[in-house]
């Protein structure tokens, strides 16, 4: 079969089309070449490149019933559900990178930490983190548990051709918001407490997490992802700051704990517009903006240095498609002002979003951005 994304076997090159690091269009035949790394690094694409974040997932009849009878983590360790999950979207949409199936929590799960999704919840940690002798007994990652991991990213690197695959990973605050609050929280009172109260104990449970997620990300990225991207969803509740000494270096730490694998690093979080710089600092090439900022805006604010992703707001995809091609637009127009742009939107997609409205949205942009 011809893998997912690939070129057509009797299709020509684009003209211009050349090798990475080219400043001319990029060859699509490459996922190393693909538009989405190279509007990553800056440099020219044959079409802005559109990816959604939790397109895999709910808003898919062809999801929900390949998921019926599985819970969400198991689905996340089987490796043949991990691949047809992860390859759905991109045969529906067109989309221009695959994002690795996965959960935010998966790392600890399969460290040995006691974590369950529960449904309409979110995962529920059976055992919270409240003192220091909680932080000491958390257990480590080992790569050697990761084995299903490479196997499904491997499977994917060969299906997807010319599709690049972003890898996966949550960040170490938002992780340690899980584990100290025992859940889904909106105040995250707990964890910022423990913040301010325990300072040394917060540094090694960070340092912990962030072991974890290098290594969850390591182990993609040798296997064969073009990109890999860090979530730190609830980053906004913390003001400027105190993200900037308290959680920024362990960010940071996550990246570097790439060593000098060369796949673009993008960073995303939630209500992140004040911290914009910051997270680019942690050592991003790309920049996750959500629906709050406007992309010239959030190109302000990070700098000229970096690309930035998003940031067309989820419910938009709810109302009628004159408004949704209007808001489309919008954000392809404010995302010329950044070093290279990534379409995205501003968060997860809903799961009452309207598939075809998604591959409507693929679509405009490949028009409106075609070189």
């Amino acid at each position: 079969m011809t893998p997912v994304g690939a070129a057509d076997p009797g299709s020509s090159t684009p003209a211009g089309a050349t090798s990475p690091g080219s400043s001319t269009p990029a060859d699509p035949t490459a996922p190393a070449d693909s538009d989405l790394v190279r509007a990553a690094r800056g440099l020219p694409v044959r079409r802005t490149p559109v990816w959604f974040m939790r397109q895999a997932g709910r808003s898919l009849p062809e999801y929900r019933a390949l998921r019926a009878g599985t819970r969400m983590l198991e689905a996340c360790q089987d490796p043949d559900l991990v691949t047809e999950i992860t390859l759905q979207p991109v045969r529906r949409h067109g989309v221009d990178a695959a994002i690795l199936f996965s959960d935010i929590v998966l790392p600890l799960v399969v460290a040995g930490v006691d974590i369950e999704i529960k449904p309409g919840v979110g995962p529920v940690v059976a055992q919270p983190v409240r003192s220091v002798a909680d932080v000491d007994a958390l257990p480590a990652l080992e790569p050697e548990r990761l084995e299903f991991l490479a196997t499904a990213v491997r499977s994917l690197v060969a299906e997807l051709g010319a599709t690049p695959l972003i890898g996966f990973a949550g960040a170490p605050f938002t992780l340690a918001t899980y584990l100290i609050e025992g859940g889904p929280s909106k105040e995250h009172a707990r964890t910022k407490a423990f913040m301010y109260a325990e300072p040394e104990a917060w540094r090694r449970l960070l340092d912990r997490l962030a072991v974890s997620a290098a290594t969850f990300l390591r182990v993609q990225a040798d296997a064969g992802a073009s990109a890999v991207q860090l979530f730190d969803s609830w980053a906004g509740v913390l003001s400027a700051a105190d993200y900037a000494e308290r959680v920024l270096p362990h960010s940071r730490a996550v990246f570097e704990g790439l060593g000098d694998r060369d796949v673009p690093r993008i960073h995303f979080g939630v209500g992140t517009g004040e911290l914009l710089a910051l997270i680019g600092d942690a050592g991003a090439d790309v920049v996750g903006v959500d629906w709050r900022v406007p992309l010239d805006e959030a190109a302000r604010r990070v700098g000229p240095g970096r690309s930035l992703q998003g940031n067309l707001d989820p419910a938009v995809l709810l109302a009628d498609r004159a408004t949704v091609d209007r808001e489309v637009r919008r954000v392809v127009e404010q995302g010329r002002a950044a070093r290279g742009h990534v379409f995205n939107l501003g968060h997860g997609v809903l799961p009452e979003t309207d598939p075809d409205v998604l591959t409507a949205v693929v679509e405009l942009v490949h028009e409106l951005t075609a070189r």
